[in-house]
């Protein structure tokens, strides 16, 4: 009897350890957040008074020499020289680094002074970081520049489909566009819908094919394809369910089989990848190819990847566009700095010289057009004389620009593809 009395003691005495722990862990997890309330609650002079003299540590992804020459450059010159804020890019091979890096801060109870204050993210990375509720917030629509930011737009409030709720802010953007010969197709004859396109290709059999999903584009061509046969993107911003999916996705396989005999070789093979596409588009095997490149396809162009007459277009029914964004952690050290930064990357100079190849690298624009002063729409103008018919205006891609399905329908539509379009030939 008294060994199981002994026993009992011991497990309330566990028991209450762990009740203990855990309330102390979240308080200090409510004290990590606690610490830029005031930042969010102050005004904007504030902010840059605390960010003055302090370094952010930008975490994001470093494959590209143009993208880190322009971070360095023009980013950190300019935030040194205005603000007096250090900017510290710390190059990473995947965004789920520096999640992960926030996650085991967080677990280990390390919820001040993290060593993350900004990250270049978007997708799951998000939605990781934000049902972990690891991210400070909700920031974005307190920053100066956020006025030119339409977040009345889905696709810029939904990020691959979840709520972004202020937790991130718009840093640029892509967009799905189909490419064109003009010297082959008059624009009057082009498709501007799948309806549309699917009465071309058996018009014209052989010259169309897409690249097979899971390639990114081959998946958007896909996804497109299921907003417009099921009623459009409004009826999938909740969470997935089999059945319901089933029963739209059907009409999406029953058009791709019935399209596949008038497919470049009688749909009996694919592009694997969006390259591909365009060299066979660039061949003269097929009439169209596609491009996610906002800032247009001039690059292409001048590589020879494409033809002297290329041009893009999207579809009157919309084409799924997102954008990239940043977002600051919880714990992070230094959140006014961070949030200096988040609203310098937002100003309009700033983003067209990032669209510029020749400044930046011709990463679409995070912003609305048609919230610009005048100052700004004269920049503007400028860049859309320089891009010329290569590129779509942002304004109309805005307008066309789809948000994204939720991340657990992509899994659905490629396997679904697989099982039902690939494997039935």
């Amino acid at each position: 009897m008294r060994n199981i009395r002994y026993v009992q003691v011991i497990l309330l005495v566990c028991i209450i350890s762990l009740i203990i722990a855990a309330c102390s862990g979240k308080d200090s997890t409510d004290k990590g957040k606690a610490a830029g309330v005031s930042l969010l609650s102050g005004n904007w002079d504030q902010v840059l008074a605390e960010a003055k003299g302090q370094t952010v540590n930008w975490y994001m992804w470093g494959g590209s020499d143009a993208i880190n020459e322009f971070v360095d450059q023009k980013y950190g010159t300019l935030l040194k020289d205005q603000y007096g804020i250090t900017l510290r890019r710390v190059p990473i091979s995947d965004t789920a680094e520096a999640v992960n890096k926030v996650l085991n801060e967080k677990q280990a109870g390390k919820n001040q002074d993290g060593s993350v204050d900004l990250i270049w993210i978007n997708g799951e990375n998000f939605a990781t970081l934000k049902q972990a509720e690891a991210l400070f917030g909700p920031f974005a629509t307190k920053l100066p520049n956020a006025k030119y930011v339409d977040y009345n737009n889905p696709a810029v409030v939904k990020d691959f489909g979840l709520d972004t709720e202020g937790y991130e802010s718009v840093w640029g953007s892509a967009q799905f566009q189909f490419v064109y010969d003009a010297k082959r197709i008059k624009p009057s004859d082009l498709p501007r819908n799948y309806k549309e396109l699917k009465l071309w290709v058996e018009k014209h059999p052989g010259r169309f094919t897409y690249n097979a999903p899971p390639d990114f584009t081959g998946t958007r061509f896909v996804k497109q394809l299921f907003y417009e046969s099921s009623g459009g993107y409004q009826n999938w911003s909740k969470p997935f369910v089999q059945q319901e999916f089933d029963t739209e996705a059907s009409k999406v396989w029953d058009y791709l089989n019935e399209l596949n005999p008038s497919l470049w070789r009688k749909g009996e093979t694919y592009p694997k990848t969006i390259a591909e596409l365009m060299t066979l588009f660039n061949n003269n095997e097929v009439d169209f190819a596609f491009t996610q490149d906002v800032g247009g396809i001039a690059t292409d162009i001048g590589k020879g990847k494409l033809p002297k007459t290329a041009r893009p277009y999207v579809f009157d029914t919309g084409t799924i566009g997102d954008y990239h964004y940043v977002a600051i952690p919880y714990n992070a050290a230094h959140k006014a700095a961070a949030m200096v930064v988040a609203d310098v990357i937002l100003e309009p100079k700033t983003q067209f010289e990032k669209a510029d190849p020749a400044s930046g690298w011709g990463d679409g624009i995070g912003i609305d057009p048609s919230k610009l002063e005048d100052e700004h729409k004269k920049l503007y103008g400028e860049l859309k004389a320089k891009t010329g018919e290569t590129a779509i205006p942002a304004d109309v891609l805005l307008k066309h620009k789809l948000p994204d399905l939720q991340a657990a329908y992509t899994p659905a539509l490629e396997e679904g593809w697989k099982n039902h379009v690939l494997f039935q030939k």
